[in-house]
């Protein structure tokens, strides 16, 4: 009786460790018919420090993960941002305040990596630790078969590069606010990521409301 009795309880908290992991999260099409125009949005485009502690909800997540690089010709499966030669070589890791995902710009999802609040690994200034939505590019180089090693580091960075600007522009479309940022401890980064070695973290970028 007691052993059966162990095995119940057993059971249960196995039950609610399950239930309690992180769930890929289905994310809502685009507005595509909503925001600034483009000219208006490049007028306010800029650089945010400062962020409110209003909440992303989950189609605020959706516009910003869309336009930096979700697919716009389904037919094609072509996507929002360029990259060299079609390697689309860069990953967009998510980190929110209840952990971190990979969004699969294929099937609009957010694929779940690590639980927890690590929104204070995802940078060094302080502002990161609260803002609501942390962005990380991370380069796939085992993607970049044809191109010589030297060069991967520079294609990376010019793709990552696109991807952001693309946030910056739909940011100031929807009044957020973003900034890009280099300083991060990628170390220890890449190893909550669970990155493989040809995988390189290029760039990050916060994102938030306006303060």
């Amino acid at each position: 009786m007691k052993n059966i009795l162990l095995l119940i309880i057993a059971f249960i908290f196995s039950t609610v460790a399950v239930s309690q992991e992180l769930q890929p999260i289905k994310l809502l099409p685009p507005q595509t018919e909503k925001g600034k125009t483009l000219m208006k949005a490049l007028a306010e485009r800029r650089s945010t420090r400062e962020f409110s502690d209003r909440a992303m909800g989950l189609q605020d997540i959706s516009n910003v993960l869309w336009a930096a690089n979700g697919i716009n010709r389904a037919n094609e499966m072509k996507h929002t941002a360029p990259t060299a030669v079609n390697w689309q070589e860069i990953d967009i890791y998510v980190v929110l305040g209840k952990g971190i995902y990979r969004y699969d710009p294929h099937d609009s999802t957010l694929y779940p990596i690590v639980k927890g609040d690590l929104r204070e690994q995802a940078g060094t200034q302080e502002y990161v630790k609260t803002a609501p939505l942390n962005l990380i590019y991370v380069a796939d180089y085992s993607k970049m078969k044809s191109a010589e090693e030297t060069k991967k580091e520079s294609y990376a960075s010019a793709d990552a590069a696109f991807i952001a600007e693309n946030v910056y522009l739909v940011c100031a479309a929807f009044d957020m606010g973003c900034v890009v940022r280099a300083s991060v401890d990628r170390e220890k980064l890449s190893v909550t990521l669970k990155l493989r070695p040809e995988q390189k973290i290029v760039l990050c970028q916060t994102v938030g409301f306006l303060k």
